[in-house]
């Protein structure tokens, strides 16, 4: 199926300063905002506890919250609505002395006055275990990063591995300031997210990274530009397609998932736009600004297909037993 429909390559690559541009100015404000805000660490990172409670009726805030500041260890605890008017969320720091009590019976009985209540979930993560998993979660995206990094390099070529690296870090970074502007309560499920971007970016840049090498071995001429605007064509229909189809089933998980899944499925609407953005504007115009040679690519292949006749050459007369 051919969403679009070309006579001639669309001159992408003639804009390309201006996307390039445009990234580093997104790329930069995503920093300057994580790095100013920070991140909302959720219940799995920063440790806490987190008790959710379902009212019958539109949960009456001011109550709930005189209610809790009686007792001395729910002090600090933020009240928030969850997903509806009847529902809330209760988050507070936890304690070594409360882990074996029976949190939402006990704040079920600090509620009781508040009105006809039912604890619909309670989570508990020490603080040790918080920081675990953050250096955990640090750890698997950045093992992530270097086995892309190792493996386009294998396959492709250096400047390819670099290029859809940077693209990755792009995409990242600026799901992950997205995140920390509009505080996110930033969990595993956000985490989960992030590697999943991680995934699908590469995925994008690989097929147009493919379909540029394809380029670049039939091509007679040897100016990268026009190698790149003509692959980049050829991949729009598809590349579209996809990714329209992903945006609207995580945009439909966003509506109706639920406030649980919230946060996850955000995540994911901002890397399928900015990932899809990236793999075309942002990873191939970094091909022509890391110098790649189309020269130099095409006398590296004759030289490998090269050795590889002459392997093939002489595993055919060790058989023959000439050799």
């Amino acid at each position: 199926m051919e969403f679009f429909r070309y006579k001639e390559p669309i001159k992408l690559m003639a804009k390309a300063k201006y996307f390039g541009l445009l990234s580093l100015i997104l790329v930069l404000s995503s920093w300057a905002i994580i790095f100013t805000k920070g991140f909302n660490y959720g219940i799995d990172f920063a440790g806490g506890t987190l008790i959710q409670v379902k009212y019958d009726k539109k949960a009456p805030l001011k109550e709930i919250r005189s209610a809790l500041s009686k007792v001395e260890k729910y002090k600090d605890a933020s009240v928030t609505n969850f997903g509806s008017d009847k529902e809330i969320v209760i988050r507070t720091k936890s304690s070594s002395s409360t882990v074996s009590k029976d949190i939402g019976k006990e704040v079920a009985d600090i509620l009781k006055d508040t009105g006809h209540l039912e604890i619909r979930r309670v989570d508990m993560v020490g603080p040790k275990i918080g920081a675990e998993l953050r250096e955990k979660g640090l750890k698997a995206t950045l093992y992530a990063i270097l086995g892309i990094l190792i493996y386009i390099s294998f396959r492709f070529e250096w400047r390819f591995a670099l290029a859809s690296v940077v693209a990755l870090i792009h995409d990242v970074s600026i799901a992950l300031g997205a995140i920390s502007l509009l505080r996110i309560p930033f969990n595993l499920d956000i985490l989960a997210a992030i590697l999943t971007i991680l995934g699908y970016s590469l995925n994008d840049t690989i097929i147009v990274f493919d379909r540029i090498r394809e380029g670049i071995e039939k091509a007679k001429e040897v100016v990268l530009s026009d190698i790149i605007d003509e692959s980049v064509t050829r991949t729009l229909s598809r590349t579209t397609l996809t990714s329209l189809t992903t945006f609207f089933v995580v945009l439909v998980l966003y509506l109706f998932g639920g406030e649980i899944l919230k946060g996850f499925s955000f995540t994911l609407l901002v890397g399928v736009v900015v990932g899809t953005y990236s793999s075309i504007f942002i990873a191939s115009p970094l091909l022509m600004w890391l110098g790649f040679s189309v020269q130099e690519y095409k006398k590296a292949l004759a030289e490998k297909k090269k050795r590889e006749l002459e392997k093939e050459k002489m595993r055919s007369q060790f058989e023959q037993g000439v050799v």
